[in-house]
């Protein structure tokens, strides 16, 4: 084995590697010619320069529970995952040139992947085009929206099509409907947030007169971050979203005044964070979790009754918003595929809103961030979040 340096160190195998295990003669080029890149923004081949070539047979952790047909696949790279998520190899077909996935702790069952090594690297290829907004996305940079989110959403997925003869895989499928709706809300270089959420934008999405805007009586005195309660006024957040309730009845109360008043024997007072008077309550995440705004920075946190303990959950209430409006959204355009999810498949959708929220406020990925809501209830299945 050997790397070339282009830039960024490829990876080759010789032709004494790959023989015995790989006859299909264009994979055997590719991989003994141009190579394969050691990382891209999905994925890795990192292994191969660990391990070399091995068998799925050598590399699982339960070989005896392997088809006969499996044991020869070849174990060449791995899939990017969030921080806590299991990593599935990429598993390829040394006779066919076909490429699957699988966990290693148990690889029974293998997912499509790419019908070759050349389409995969194009289609990771064309996903960091999109990221980037270069090559056949550069004309969306600088636009943003929900419609501009559906043409990159068209353009990823017609690229996709065209390198599986219209066949998608599930996993470049859920690719190309998520990754792009990072592009639905544009920075906040005038608003003072991170995001522009224009107010249409959630009324469009959760419908007229279901969205809660805010008057200046119902803020206490300690909401001193004039640009959060101009978003609250001007803007505002659904009533009702995924795991969200706003409270909309009485004036919204300190930390403080809502153990007082509300809850006056979930727990001590003494036990509120020593500024609960400048923690706002918005509403609530579920019955225990207060969702908050700290009144002198903006910042939104989760606090839970069990613990008794703050979390940061956004940025600020515009990366609220749009968190509230992904959720939302994504049930929408995913909701006809739901036959085609597998089980396998749901990491897939759980790594890739994670991916998506992170890209436009990376609050669960800070290293001071031990514990993220939406990063969990993201991956929790059984919850059926997503």
């Amino acid at each position: 084995m050997s790397t070339t340096d282009t830039g960024a160190a490829a990876i080759t195998l010789t032709e004494a590697e790959l023989d015995r295990y790989v006859t299909h003669a264009p994979t055997r080029g590719l991989l003994s010619g141009s190579g394969l890149p050691a990382e891209t923004d999905l994925l890795t081949f990192s292994p191969l320069r660990t391990h070399g070539l091995r068998t799925l047979a050598d590399a699982a952790e339960a070989p005896f529970r392997l088809a006969e047909e499996l044991r020869t696949r070849l174990v060449i790279g791995e899939l990017l995952t969030p921080a806590g998520m299991e990593r599935e190899s990429i598993l390829l077909d040394g006779v066919t040139g076909e490429i699957t996935t699988a966990y290693l702790f148990d690889p029974s069952d293998p997912r499509p992947f790419a019908p070759s090594l050349t389409t995969l690297l194009r289609f990771a290829a064309v996903t960091e085009e999109l990221t980037g907004l270069r090559g056949r996305f550069a004309s969306l940079a600088g636009r943003y929206g929900p419609q501009t989110a559906a043409e990159a959403t068209r353009r990823l997925l017609s690229l996709f099509e065209e390198g599986a003869n219209g066949e998608v895989p599930p996993y470049w499928k859920v690719a190309a409907l998520i990754r792009p709706l990072a592009l639905a809300a544009g920075p906040g270089t005038a608003c003072g947030l991170t995001l522009d959420v224009p107010a249409r934008v959630l009324d469009q999405e959760f419908g007229h007169g279901r969205v809660t805007r805010f008057e200046e009586v119902d803020f206490p005195p300690t909401l001193t971050h004039e640009p959060t309660r101009r978003f609250l006024r001007e803007t505002g957040l659904p009533e009702q979203a995924v795991l969200f309730h706003t409270d909309t009845d009485v004036p919204l109360p300190t930390l403080r005044e809502f153990f007082t008043e509300e809850r006056p024997d979930a727990l001590p007072l003494d036990e509120l964070p020593a500024h609960a008077d400048h923690l706002i309550r918005l509403g609530y995440l579920l019955e225990d979790t207060s969702l908050l705004i700290d009144g002198r920075t903006g910042a939104v946190l989760t606090f839970g009754e069990p613990d008794a303990t703050l979390h940061p959950l956004n940025t600020d209430v515009s990366t609220l918003a749009f968190t509230l409006w992904l959720l939302h959204h994504e049930r929408t355009i995913t909701g006809h595929l739901h036959h085609e999810l597998t089980t396998s498949s749901y990491e897939d959708l759980a790594a890739a809103m994670i991916r998506t929220l992170s890209t436009v406020d990376p609050t669960g990925t800070l290293p001071d961030t031990d514990w993220h809501y939406w990063t969990e209830a993201f991956q929790d299945e059984a919850g059926g979040v997503l």
